[in-house]
């Protein structure tokens, strides 16, 4: 279509799923709805409301620019600066990791934990030291925050602490914690995995549950990454190491002197190194109930275990 007037959002919608799917990008109308919505500071529902509607040429300008870094392998949450997750929209940027489905399942997890262990003390605790509860929970790699964040707003009473060695990425998931409303329940710490958390703490000081999507992608993965990951989120959240293991590894064996007694590791890792991780972690006296846990698409993903 040459004339502009031509441009409605149903047929800028059907060219640029087209356009999105000649140059192999994997969901084509989505990104397409997505970024209009986006252009037009609007919803991906209100779009077939407005179907027949021809924005006009700023719209069309910035929409055009979007499709273009788009077609060019820029992930669409960067180009929107955000991303559901958990039900919740997350600001992202180039700072940090786009949070991913399965580490909703991460959260998940420790939270159905939680509730279990809640209910079991229901019903051996009296009421009033159950009432008493806090969760105190540590997310090692924050990122954005999805984690720490989304714990934080659905486990009611929890204080967490979120570390990451990023400053930029801490200074995003204070931004989340802040638009979630629970930036009064986390504390902030740079640093590299667990070594700005003391190692002398009390008993009663230490964490119940550390939760963490560490850096684990191999040097030889890292080279075979799409580009739209590699060309664009950030090298330090993602490589773990010459094999992947080695940061999750070293995690594995911090944990234990931050974690109470029977307290709690839930760690998201490569299908490639989880069962690397899982035996370093056997062969560690200080866990127990080492357990590698499947994604929802049946591939070896998580690692839950107990400090003995």
């Amino acid at each position: 279509m040459s004339q502009a007037e031509e441009w409605s959002i149903k047929n800028l919608l059907e060219w640029t799923t087209s356009f999105f799917s000649k140059k192999g990008i994997d969901s084509p109308r989505l990104d397409a709805e997505v970024l209009l919505a986006f252009a037009l500071k609007t919803t991906r529902v209100d779009l077939f409301v407005r179907y027949d509607e021809k924005p006009d040429e700023s719209v069309r300008s910035q929409f055009r620019d979007l499709v273009r870094r788009r077609s060019l392998g820029e992930p669409v949450a960067y180009l929107v600066g955000k991303k559901e997750f958990y039900s919740l929209d997350f600001t992202v940027d180039l700072n940090v990791l786009i949070p991913r489905p399965e580490t909703e399942q991460l959260v998940l997890e420790t939270i159905e934990h939680i509730k279990k262990a809640d209910k079991t003390a229901s019903a051996e605790s009296d009421d009033e030291s159950l009432e008493r509860r806090v969760w105190s929970i540590c997310d090692v790699g924050v990122g954005s925050g999805c984690i720490a964040v989304a714990l934080a707003k659905y486990v009611a009473k929890s204080r967490l602490v979120a570390i990451d060695v990023s400053a930029s990425a801490l200074d995003v998931a204070k931004k989340n914690a802040e638009k979630h409303k629970v930036a009064d329940k986390i504390e902030f710490l740079e640093g590299n995995l667990l070594d700005s958390v003391p190692l002398d703490l009390p008993e009663e000081r230490r964490f119940d549950i550390i939760a963490s999507n560490p850096p684990y992608v191999s040097e030889s993965e890292y080279d075979d990454l799409e580009p739209s990951v590699k060309n664009f989120e950030p090298k330090l959240a993602l490589l773990g190491g010459p094999t992947g293991a080695e940061l999750p590894v070293r995690l594995a064996r911090q944990a234990p002197d931050r974690l109470k007694s029977g307290g709690g590791l839930f760690m998201e890792l490569s299908p490639t190194t989880v069962g690397l991780v899982a035996d370093e972690m056997k062969a560690d006296g200080r866990w127990i109930d080492v357990e590698i846990r499947r994604d929802f698409a049946r591939v070896d993903r998580f690692i839950h275990a107990r400090r003995k």
